[in-house]
């Protein structure tokens, strides 16, 4: 039974009070080509963000206020990393930063382009989400929308849109 609770606790999003309010990093709507997937362990295989499609050369924007934390190379890419005042850090892959270490940022501000070099097929930016050395998905600071109902063409259909379509989806 723990166990279960356990598991849910860690699938339920951050509570408002732990996030500030953010902006999407992107323009809309966000298409998710890779999913967050956390390892298992610390140093297992994982997914430790998001993948949003976007060409190269889309500005990227601050998705809270914060601090530059870094803006530089990483392993052969550019990075860029947002320390945000609660704690969490946010991270945008492969991209170049408009920004420097230290610098103050709003959310909204544009801080950087994303550039080639993913590791997706097509172009996209790697969005991650860290509380210390603990990566978290990042989807959970953007506000969840408010789910409306459609009508079906069957009286018993009822569909809904989903806020973050697959790969390709609009």
């Amino acid at each position: 039974m723990t166990t279960l609770l356990l598991s849910l606790f860690l699938l339920l999003p951050l509570s408002q009070s732990a996030v500030p309010a953010a902006v999407r990093p992107l323009p809309a709507p966000l298409s998710v080509v890779r999913w967050w997937e956390p390892p298992p362990t610390p140093y297992a295989a994982g997914h430790r963000g998001v993948d949003l499609a976007a060409p190269v050369g889309t500005e990227l924007r601050a998705v809270a206020a914060g601090r530059v934390h870094h803006a530089g190379q990483v392993a052969g890419r550019g990075v860029l990393s947002l320390a945000l005042p609660n704690g969490l850090r946010t991270t945008y892959e492969p991209v170049r930063p408009l920004v420097a270490e230290g610098e103050e940022v709003v959310a909204g501000q544009v801080v950087a382009v994303l550039t080639e070099g993913s590791h997706c097929p097509e172009p996209c930016l790697h969005w991650g989400l860290l509380s210390g050395e603990g990566y978290l998905n990042p989807l959970t600071l953007l506000a969840r929308p408010t789910p409306r109902l459609l009508p079906g063409t069957d009286p018993g259909t009822v569909t809904a849109p989903f806020p973050f379509p697959a790969a390709g989806g609009t």
